[in-house]
């Protein structure tokens, strides 16, 4: 029960951080401002004070890494799996392995020794 509750309170938390990360406006600090171009004084621009939209970024995205580590430490205790309660084949027992079975070796036939007969003369060119 508690598991559902955090799981639903985390993902709307995902859903508010979302929609206020997509909300922020840009800050204009390209590579061209961050080197004097464009009226730009300061390497990364001036430092705006924080909005109400930073703020609960801020806030959402302790709110997500929180959650995030406490769903995963409660579901490292549910050692329960998804195919618990069903029914199904299971292990089958293996099939005994039978030993191989020995081949008499073919018998050997007896080789001509080349020493026996003499060799072809090679053909003389015409």
């Amino acid at each position: 029960m508690l598991i559902s509750l955090l799981t639903a309170l985390h993902v709307v938390v995902c859903a508010l951080l979302v929609a206020a990360v997509l909300m922020q406006q840009g800050k204009g600090g390209d590579i061209a401002a961050s080197f004097g171009g464009s009226g730009s004084q300061t390497a990364f621009g001036a430092r705006a004070g924080a909005s109400l939209l930073t703020r609960a970024t801020t806030v959402l995205g302790a709110l997500f890494m929180i959650g995030s580590m406490s769903l995963a430490i409660m579901g490292q205790n549910d050692s329960s799996s998804v195919l618990s309660g069903v029914e199904g084949p299971g292990l089958q027992p293996a099939t005994p392995v039978t030993a191989p079975v020995e081949v008499d070796p073919a018998p050997e036939t007896p080789t001509e020794d080349p020493a026996e007969e003499p060799a072809e003369p090679p053909a003389e060119p015409l």
